[in-house]
């Protein structure tokens, strides 16, 4: 073996300056998943001198920063369809522009042009309550169908709105799998009640749909849910009741969470 050869191949591990990072998120029923390196300040001025305003930047350290979604979204408004994008921004000290870019190819921004823009749109920059030593991208405010990405470094902060679809996926599989064939899997009868009890959709079905789940097959979790929905449809007397069976149920698998649930809210209904 060369002396140059033997240069070549041994190499000294040593700490990352900018570590890699992944993140990710169920949001709704789509997957996001963000792969970033994160710089830290180390004594440095970060916006305005190491990273100027009004230029490109990739948003991180090293190569550009990826952020990918399993379906189609929808970000501040504006629809992208499913991918691995590259997240650009440019900030600036009142607003940055987020850039999703379907050029996955660059080292950082060297080479970047407009023209592989897949979306573009200005958010607010806002003063972090605290310095940041560490880049760091989060997700916050999650709901059913949405979350905010956040980014926070030095004093900054800002963050951007996802959205995806969920109401018509679920609304498409109740009708698919329970509606049109008329199911009588307890499982598939719970999950389509639990459905129409959170969204407030037409409560009758869904309790048709449960007393038929707990008929064939009784569990202190779906005899609860059944409890919840007869109190929403006034059903006072019924709500205990279920309530009552759904808190022994829970006692003798000696899940005490589901049984001070139930306890609770029998107290309400007195």
């Amino acid at each position: 073996m060369t002396a140059t050869f033997m240069a070549v191949a041994q190499q000294i591990q040593m700490p990352q300056a900018s570590p890699s990072a992944t993140i990710s998120q169920k949001i709704g029923l789509t997957d996001v998943k963000v792969e970033y390196s994160r710089p830290s300040v180390k004594g440095r001025k970060i916006f305005g001198v190491l990273v100027p305003y009004g230029e490109v930047w990739r948003t991180g350290a090293n190569s550009s920063t990826k952020i990918s979604f399993n379906t189609d979204v929808i970000i501040e408004g504006k629809k992208l369809p499913e991918g691995t994008y590259a997240l650009y921004s440019i900030p600036d000290k009142k607003e940055w522009t987020i850039i999703l870019s379907d050029n996955l190819e660059l080292w950082g921004s060297i080479g970047y042009t407009p023209e592989n823009d897949v979306l573009r749109f200005k958010v607010p920059v806002e003063k972090s309550r605290k310095d940041v030593e560490t880049m760091e991208i989060s997700f916050n405010k999650l709901t059913d169908s949405g979350a905010t990405l956040n980014l926070n470094w030095e004093k900054a902060a800002i963050s951007f709105n996802i959205e995806t679809e969920v109401e018509a996926v679920v609304m498409s599989q109740i009708q698919d799998l329970v509606i049109d064939q008329n199911s009588d899997n307890p499982g598939l009868l719970y999950q389509a009640a639990s459905y129409y009890y959170s969204q407030d959709k037409d409560l009758e079905t869904a309790h048709d749909w449960i007393e038929r789940s707990v008929k064939d097959d009784p569990k202190y979790w779906t005899m609860h849910l059944k409890a919840k929905i007869e109190d929403k449809l006034g059903m006072k007397e019924e709500a205990i009741k279920s309530a009552s069976l759904s808190a022994e149920m829970a006692r003798e698998a000696k899940n005490m969470d589901y049984v001070g649930l139930n306890e609770r809210l029998i107290n309400s209904l007195k």
